[in-house]
């Protein structure tokens, strides 16, 4: 669509398709958190069955979103975003409707690959949708809705739970998304138009088996070791995912000299710059989901808070994020890796000062004490997020700036599902040992902060984003020929 083309007729209710698509799919994330401790009690779930409601769909989301971005090239983008709705929708249905723990992992899995599906699609759509003139206010919007995800969904998930619908107890959370998927496809289906897809281009199965199998490896012996005694075939899975890491950037290597598809381009694995970025998004990445987690555990099974209580806890975290989101986005291309040490050195005070905070053993809760290291922690993540993007991309050439975009996000969903595994073992084993819960809450804080202090430290092996004079541009890092 160009600048004199007549807009299309319908734009914005198309683009409320995408936005309220995308909200169901932000929301979830944060409601299922809030309601941990419930879904513990109701299924008499252990530690690490627990722990795979939230990696399960970590992982998942991560694996497929590469491969789920091209296949939207392949089928059609509106297609693609149409059939991850539904995927995401009946899932929904299934967790809501789950009879056990096994079969709510289950359906976890199937809402990653919902998410995944529909994910890449909502961006790619916009140029379809609007005139060049009004893509930035379209864009504008996903931040938007995301930040009030962020915010929304904690004190959501506790009203939801806390008002015990019809009796269902947790089970509301994952329902209320089966009429908003209906909305949502019915406003793509009639709003968004059908582009079609290049049925020539295929999808690298292979890498997605290596990279599947080689996280499977790590995260599985995480999670379950505590629980099957750490015997020693646990530790050989660990031992494992190296050759099947190597194996997979091998095969990577094979496609690139082949021109056959590959999940992660070789070039991309051989860009020193773009693997250390992805390695600090990870770590970044690793201390959110899993704080989280076992924060609602620490909250309501520790003390006793109701799920609301324990959502509103939680929002000075989300509202921190919100505001140093809204100015950094003023902020621009500016000081980098200055704002990413700012806001890793945020986030480490934030995590420091709430373990200080933490009562003693036996000791009363003071809800208040949270609200300033919260707020800061979240200030942390929202300031040091958009520039790690910016910094890691800007290293990468034009030509795999899509892949590197999509994997990074990948990383980022790793990370979230390593974080899962590595905070529960530490938060669940102090429990086990004879801890208490502040004590097990300090242990999983202490951990943060040095995923925080190595993300501060390793930024500046990182080059600047160079600029294109007098234009503020970043500039392609690939040398001319």
């Amino acid at each position: 669509m160009t600048e004199d083309d007549t807009p299309l007729r319908g734009r914005w209710i198309a683009m409320a398709a995408l936005l309220v698509a995308g909200f169901m799919n932000l929301i979830d994330v944060t409601i299922v958190n809030v309601a941990i401790p419930s879904l513990q009690a109701a299924f008499d779930a252990t530690d690490s069955q627990i722990e795979w409601v939230v990696a399960a769909y970590i992982l998942s989301f991560a694996l497929f979103l590469l491969p789920a971005g091209r296949l939207g090239d392949v089928v059609g983008r509106r297609r693609m975003f149409v059939i991850g709705v539904t995927v995401f929708t009946i899932a929904s249905a299934l967790c809501g409707l789950a009879p056990g723990i096994g079969s709510l992992v289950a359906a976890r899995v199937l809402q990653g690959i919902g998410g995944a599906m529909m994910t890449p699609q909502t961006l790619a759509l916009v140029p379809a949708l609007f005139p060049p003139r009004e893509r930035g206010a379209a864009f504008a919007l996903f931040g938007l809705s995301a930040g009030l995800a962020s915010v929304t969904g904690p004190v959501l998930g506790g009203f939801l739970i806390g008002a015990d619908i019809a009796g269902l107890d947790w089970r509301p959370i994952f329902l209320v998304n089966i009429p908003v998927g209906v909305i949502a496809v019915l406003g793509a289906m009639r709003y968004v138009p059908k582009i079609p897809g290049d049925a020539a281009l295929r999808l690298d199965l292979v890498g997605m088996a290596l990279a599947g199998t080689g996280l499977m490896l790590l995260l599985f012996p995480l999670i379950e070791g505590r629980q099957l005694g750490w015997p020693a075939w646990i530790f050989a899975m660990m031992a494992a995912a190296l050759p099947m890491g190597v194996a997979f950037v091998l095969w990577q290597r094979r496609q690139a000299r082949n021109g056959a598809p590959q999940l992660i381009p070789a070039s991309l694995l051989a860009n020193a710059d773009y693997v250390t970025g992805s390695a600090l998004a990870t770590l970044l990445f690793a201390g959110i989901p899993g704080f989280f987690l076992v924060f609602a555990i620490f909250l309501q099974v520790g003390f006793g808070l109701t799920p609301l209580e324990s959502g509103i806890t939680t929002m000075p975290f989300s509202l921190g994020v919100l505001g140093a989101s809204a100015l950094s986005g003023r902020l621009g291309t500016r000081w980098p890796r200055l704002r990413i040490t700012a806001g890793a050195i945020l986030l480490v005070i934030g995590m420091t000062a709430l373990g200080l905070v933490l009562p003693e053993a036996g000791g009363a809760l003071s809800r208040m004490a949270f609200i300033a290291p919260l707020g800061i922690a979240g200030l942390g993540l929202g300031t040091a997020v958009s520039p790690l993007f910016q910094t890691v991309l800007a290293n990468v050439a034009d030509r795999d700036t899509g892949a590197g975009s999509g994997a990074l996000q990948s990383f980022q969903q790793v990370g979230g599902a390593l974080g899962v595994a590595v905070m529960g073992q530490i938060f669940f084993g102090m429990l086990r040992g004879g801890g208490d819960y502040p004590e097990a809450m300090a242990a999983a804080l202490w951990f943060n902060a040095a995923a925080f202090v190595a993300v501060a430290l390793l930024v500046w092996r990182l080059p600047e984003p160079r600029l294109v004079p007098d234009t503020g541009q970043e500039a392609d890092p690939t040398p001319a020929e």
